[in-house]
């Protein structure tokens, strides 16, 4: 089931790059990067993020980050991250797609299969069939997975507390969610491209813009 490479006929627009990994792998600043190094090849590029996206995704996002909202349960989660996932999709990612647009987005699929699917315990195979009708037939082209331990996740977020409900789970939950990334990856090597968060943010962003414009070459070419 995580052999999740496939290729759906709404993915024949645009470009769909997602990013992947632990808070603190640094995803942020290298998709800032990346949209401008993008956008001053020439392209539109639209930035975006998950849960949110779109004003009813947001509102979901901070219903499920609440960290008052202790008592949630794991597949009320699993379901409110889909249901944020198919308004963004239906209203923000399709249409910049449609209209060839390339997407940077900040989390998507794989972290509903690491977090929910794994750190959870829902199973990878019960969390993607419930997002396969949010997905409308549409999987990233690329995606960066951002390498970096649970420790060292830990040791940048030093000192600065816990904004959310996932951010207050015990380092063993996110030591799942670190195996199940590096078995999606694994699993999925023509999609997922593996990054070492460890190495310089010039190192990394290099990295990006190879593998991207690599991809579009390939595209342009028609091979």
């Amino acid at each position: 089931m995580t052999d999740i490479n496939g290729v759906g006929e709404n993915q024949k627009k645009g470009l769909f790059i997602t990013m992947e990994g632990m808070d603190g792998s640094g995803k942020t600043t290298q998709m800032q990067q990346l949209k401008q190094y993008l956008e001053h090849q020439g392209y539109k590029v639209h930035l975006t993020r998950e849960p949110g996206g779109t004003i009813i995704s947001e509102k979901i996002r901070n219903l499920i980050l609440d960290p008052e909202h202790e008592e949630m349960h794991p597949w009320t989660e699993a379901l409110l991250y889909a249901a944020a996932r198919a308004q963004h999709v239906a209203e923000v990612i399709q249409p910049a797609l449609q209209r060839e647009e390339i997407v940077l987005c900040d989390r998507f699929l794989d972290s509903s299969l690491a977090y929910q699917g794994v750190g959870r315990g829902l199973g990878m195979e019960e969390v993607f069939r419930i997002n396969q009708p949010a997905l409308m037939d549409r999987l990233p082209d690329i995606t960066f997975w951002f390498n970096l331990t649970p420790e060292e996740s830990f040791r940048r977020k030093s000192g600065r507390d816990p904004k959310d409900r996932l951010e207050q789970q015990h380092r063993s939950f996110y030591e799942k969610i670190y195996q199940s990334y590096r078995q999606l990856a694994e699993e999925n090597p023509q999609r997922i491209v593996t990054l070492d968060a460890s190495k310089s943010i010039p190192w990394i962003q290099k990295m990006m813009r190879c593998t991207v414009d690599r991809y579009i070459g390939k595209l342009e070419s028609g091979k």
